[in-house]
């Protein structure tokens, strides 16, 4: 049963974690290594359950998706699905074929706390630039700054980075207002994970047994239920504060883990 508690607990700090530019791949690594969970093989926990914070988008948000979908003859629906398109495919080519080697090299919680401390600082600096926004909703951005956005995502693949992190601060630093950033990061969220996914299944579904399907499961629900809070709560917190709230709490969360970690 513990097993099970320590899903929940994963699934909840997925949920909250995920569009927060805190990195929900370092908490899981983190977490999950303070805890000594011992998920399904292949990352296939800490992936799939993503699909349920994808979920809390959709349901969020479903107004916006219906309306896109059944509106493409519409310029500016057809604008909002290329650029989510065009965001998401360095991550996809990249992804396949790098991903499993920079995890390799890189998926430690050693890394993971430093790459917190040093995203907080990034984020610190940028927050305090004088931005000139010029892009004010998803559908005016250009195929250009979509695709840069998205080559941002990839840095994302560096546990800790953050992928919320690395794309609402790109879409900052090319023009983008933050309530249309920080969306555009929650609606290319959806392909990404679904990717990701499907992909971990796919390449790990002989090593998933039952037990590790109902793992799967209820860390799925637990980050559904708890994504739902953030989504629905998010922009609104980043109109009034910004991100350094964020900043802070990654420079201080990577330097206690980077503490416990170096003096276990």
């Amino acid at each position: 049963m513990s097993a099970y508690f320590d899903a929940i607990f994963l699934g909840v700090v997925e949920g909250l974690t995920e569009f927060l530019p805190i990195s929900s791949t370092a908490h899981l690594l983190l977490v999950g290594k303070l805890l000594g969970f011992e998920g399904p093989a292949g990352k296939t926990f800490e992936i799939v359950i993503q699909l349920g914070a994808i979920l809390a988008i959709c349901v969020v948000y479903w107004g916006k998706l219906w309306s896109v979908a059944t509106s493409l003859d519409r310029p500016g629906s057809r604008a909002f699905v290329r650029n989510v398109l065009i965001a998401f495919l360095p991550a996809a080519v990249i992804g396949a074929l790098a991903y499993k080697h920079i995890r390799v090299l890189l998926d430690t919680p050693e890394v993971a706390a430093i790459a917190l401390i040093g995203g907080g600082f990034v984020i610190l600096a940028i927050e305090r630039m004088r931005h000139n926004f010029t892009v004010h909703a998803i559908e005016d951005l250009s195929a250009k700054r979509a695709l840069a956005i998205g080559a941002c995502q990839v840095l994302a693949m560096v546990p800790g980075v953050s992928r919320a992190g690395a794309t609402i601060m790109g879409s900052l630093l090319l023009g983008v207002d933050r309530r249309a950033a920080t969306e555009f990061s929650f609606f290319l969220a959806i392909p990404t994970m679904v990717g990701a996914s499907a992909y971990s299944l796919y390449k790990n579904w002989a090593d998933v047994s039952l037990d590790g399907g109902s793992l799967i499961a209820v860390g799925f629900v637990a980050a559904f239920l708890s994504a739902l809070v953030v989504v629905r709560s998010l922009v609104t917190f980043v109109g009034r504060h910004g991100f350094a709230p964020f900043a802070w709490y990654r420079i201080l969360f990577g330097g206690v883990m980077l503490a416990l970690l170096l003096t276990r």
